[in-house]
């Protein structure tokens, strides 16, 4: 006899129990529930490491999100809450009202709200906008200054030189300034998601604009239906496609034979669901060393003459085995 009140019987556990063979399965019922109900912390995650970019704490942003979610509330309830020193509590709310993301409701006791999520957002951006006008001001200053001071004078020297470059911003700025001085000739090599990430960056719009100008621009990546998606976007006349994967495709920028940007991978490791997940940390290299141009040079020029690569229009077959 089952039993009321919400409590599941006996003889049901046991029909359960029968099934649990499936409860393994990827696919059964229970996981897709788990799957689902992980999406709002993976969302919060999320907004939590864009967040950080803006200055604020962990414990900031977790007091903030918090309030957001959850209304208005007392700074002794925050503190239980988040697991938080009371003084601590405090000082994180008086920092996030100085930064306009929450307001104080003169109650006894005080009670905090937080500031709507699009408008803290907003100012967040406005800050920054504001910071780095700030910064662009003082640019003149500093430059006159330190201008002003004696320095010894050297002669001009040029040196071989390798620069370890880490995260997207740092390689879209490199990559701009070496795109932006060429001169003759600029030979890239670019797997479809590296050349995704060159597309949205824009660097492609200045390698457009670099081949109406008469500079020799060379695109070389894997044949997929991304690559051509961007390539045909990007209105380049001189791309090959090479049928490979784009694991197997090196990554670089070499311009006028005298810088080269070329990307480090980060191990072979295999991807897994967790991995693909988590953004992978872009590190790259950069040098005006002449030996490893002449090389990765040699190495484009091979790649750019084989059989195998094929330009715009043409179909690329995946030559037969020889064995």
């Amino acid at each position: 006899m089952e039993l009321n009140s919400g409590w599941i019987s006996l003889e049901t556990l046991k029909i359960k129990t029968r099934n649990s063979d499936g409860l393994y399965d990827d696919d059964a019922p229970v996981w897709k529930l788990l799957r689902k109900e992980r999406k709002p912390f993976d969302f919060l995650a999320d907004i939590e490491k864009t967040f950080l970019q803006f200055d604020l704490s962990r414990n900031e942003i977790r007091v903030y999100l918090y309030l957001a979610r959850s209304g208005v509330q007392k700074a002794r309830e925050i503190s239980d809450t988040l697991s938080l020193h009371r003084t601590e509590t405090y000082r994180i709310l008086r920092d996030l009202e100085k930064r306009g993301l929450i307001s104080c409701i003169l109650e006894k006791p005080l009670k905090f709200t937080a500031v709507p999520f699009e408008n803290a957002y907003d100012v967040l951006i406005k800050t920054k906008k504001l910071n780095v006008e700030l910064l662009e001001r003082k640019k003149k200053d500093l430059v006159d200054l330190w201008s002003s001071i004696p320095q010894q004078k050297a002669e001009p020297e040029t040196k071989e030189i390798f620069q370890i470059l880490e995260g997207e911003e740092q390689l879209i700025l490199k990559a701009s300034e070496i795109v932006d001085k060429t001169k003759k000739e600029i030979c890239v090599i670019a797997p479809d998601l590296d050349l995704l990430r060159l597309y949205h960056s824009g660097i492609t719009d200045s390698l457009e604009k670099m081949a109406k100008k008469k500079t020799k621009v060379m695109l070389l990546t894997n044949s997929s239906a991304k690559s051509r998606f961007i390539t045909e976007k990007m209105g380049l006349s001189n791309v090959k496609y090479l049928p490979v994967k784009s694991d197997d495709l090196p990554s670089f920028i070499l311009s006028d034979q005298k810088e080269l940007l070329f990307s480090i991978n980060n191990g072979n490791e295999q991807q897994d669901a967790d991995s693909r997940r988590r953004k992978e940390k872009i590190s790259f290299l950069w040098t005006n060393y002449n030996t490893f141009i002449k090389a990765l040079k040699l190495l484009f020029t091979n790649l750019w003459t084989s059989e195998t690569a094929s330009g715009n229009k043409e179909l690329v077959q995946v030559p037969a085995s020889t064995k």
